[in-house]
């Protein structure tokens, strides 16, 4: 007697209760075995999906089990109206969120990375990625995702990866992508630069510090309002607003910054909030994305006062070595003490936090890796402004409009171990740097030399998560896949 799959053999009538397991299981693996989630070409054309790829550290939530749903009652309609209906199954390597979990559990033995090195490092992130992607996978499956498995892609295999080096290497060679010094935010903890999906900011209950900085001809005192006091070591400037009556006079003229007794300029920016504090506020360039913006308008120098693990360094004077709040409370202490600190009063603010570890971010200016995201932007903005690309509901395109057209250029690497390996490598003989899409560079490009070492750093995890739609696909080369089921149909997260 033969049975459907998932039917126990002789049951001859229904339990009290559904039991999925004993009956979704069954037909799942009827189905899957039988190649029925493979997509076949009857005749009406391809309807692509291509999976969000869920990271790679740890559990799926509800989150997931929501997509997987939606996506795969799109899929089965679109499969029984006789699509060639393709959902393309992943992982992603999930960068700082995949470096994070298992540094995590080497915490649990005593261990740091560095304890490790690099190589072997990475050899236990490879151990724990393999393992949770099995995982995953069968949580898909138990959740009925009829995926076309035999199609699965992790953003670490090879062909991804390449796929990533090309790319870079495109980018780079247009003059798209560069080495730059730029302020970004920096977590001290994991001691890397964030994007900014990488910051969490939460509201802070805390204090506004209101410091008199003495005008250098001796005629008087500028009162500036800051919440962050111990900064005030690196500023460059203070900055009034242009029609501000109170300030007008005073426009090009200089104060002397406390403590250090360092000769700073006030300048007029349009930027500057008049009802803030004061109406004069404190330029740090290097420490405040607002400041820094102000410093370049200006050409102030950028001085940096702090070390990439959050200690003030040597140009904070007297208080080098001290962390940050040791040094705001010694910082506060001296001023109060030079009759600087004119008052305090409480203040709520914003302040950013990794959401890994959970550690203050802290912006400073750092030698990174960018894209130059105005060219990129633009042939985006014109297909929404000429109609090609319609909204709905309208209103968002106003909302995309103003992000794409105040874009800013995008900091893509990161002081991480786990990642796909920034592709640029540096001739220790001449100083070449060349950018290469092969996984090693023989030699160096310009003078023949093999004393050559690639960059530390890896990509943020959103440069490959970009290449995601074709990529999985086989891009670049030219397979039947990518010219068969791109562009997709649907993107749903």
């Amino acid at each position: 007697m033969t049975t459907q799959p998932g039917v126990a053999s002789g049951a001859d009538e229904l339990g009290k209760a559904y039991d999925p397991g004993a009956t979704e299981r069954g037909w799942y693996e009827f189905w899957h075995s039988r190649g029925y989630f493979k997509p076949v070409d009857r005749g009406r054309g391809p309807y692509v999906v291509i999976m969000p790829p869920p990271n790679v550290t740890g559990e799926l939530h509800m989150g997931h089990a929501l997509f997987s749903a939606v996506e795969d009652l799109m899929i089965r309609y679109h499969r029984m109206l006789g699509f060639a209906a393709l959902w393309l199954p992943g992982a992603d390597h999930a960068g700082i969120a995949g470096q994070w979990v298992v540094e995590k559990e080497l915490a649990k033995e005593g261990l740091t990375r560095h304890d490790l090195g690099r190589e072997q490092f990475l050899s236990r992130v490879w151990d724990w990625m393999e393992s949770y992607q099995e995982r995953i996978k069968g949580q898909l499956q138990s959740l009925g995702a009829s995926c076309d498995w035999s199609r699965y892609v992790f953003t670490m295999d090879p062909g991804p990866a390449h796929a990533v080096r090309v790319a870079f290497k495109h980018l780079y060679d247009k003059g798209l992508i560069y080495r730059g010094e730029r302020l970004i935010s920096w977590c001290p903890r994991c001691m890397t630069a964030l994007s900014d999906l990488e910051v969490v900011h939460e509201d802070v209950s805390s204090f506004l510090w209101h410091l008199r900085y003495p005008l250098a001809d001796g005629s008087g005192v500028i009162e500036v309002a800051t919440t962050r006091p111990e900064t005030m070591l690196g500023d460059t400037a203070v900055a009034v607003h242009p029609d501000d009556e109170r300030y007008r006079a005073l426009i090009g003229h200089e104060v002397i910054l406390p403590i250090l007794n360092r000769r700073i300029p006030v300048v007029a920016d349009e930027a500057v909030d008049r009802a803030f504090g004061s109406g004069a506020v404190k330029v740090t360039p290097a420490h405040d994305p607002n400041d820094f913006e102000i410093g370049r308008r200006h050409n102030l120098p950028m001085v940096n006062v702090m070390n990439l693990d959050g200690t003030m360094n040597d140009e904070a004077g007297p208080f080098a070595g001290l962390s940050v709040a040791e040094a705001r409370e010694q910082v506060v202490a001296r001023l109060e003490q030079d009759g600087a600190l004119a008052r305090v009063e409480p203040h709520e603010h914003s302040v950013g936090h990794c959401d890994r570890c959970g550690s203050v971010v802290e912006p400073l200016i750092s030698k990174q890796w960018f894209v130059q995201m105005a060219p990129l932007a633009k042939p985006a903005i014109e297909v929404v402004k000429d109609g090609q690309i319609r909204f709905y509901p309208s209103r968002f395109s106003t909302v995309y409009l103003s992000w794409m057209e105040n874009i800013h250029d995008w900091c893509i690497s990161r002081q991480l171990w786990w990642g796909h390996r920034i592709p640029i490598w540096y001739c220790r003989d001449c100083g070449e740097m060349t950018a290469t899409d092969q996984e090693r560079l023989g030699s160096c490009d310009a003078c023949g030399s093999r004393n050559i070492e690639q960059d530390p750093d890896v990509l943020d995890t959103w440069f490959s998560s970009g290449l995601w739609t074709f990529s999985t696909l086989g891009w670049p080369e030219e397979t039947p896949d990518l010219r068969m089921y791109y562009p997709g149909h649907l993107m749903e997260t």
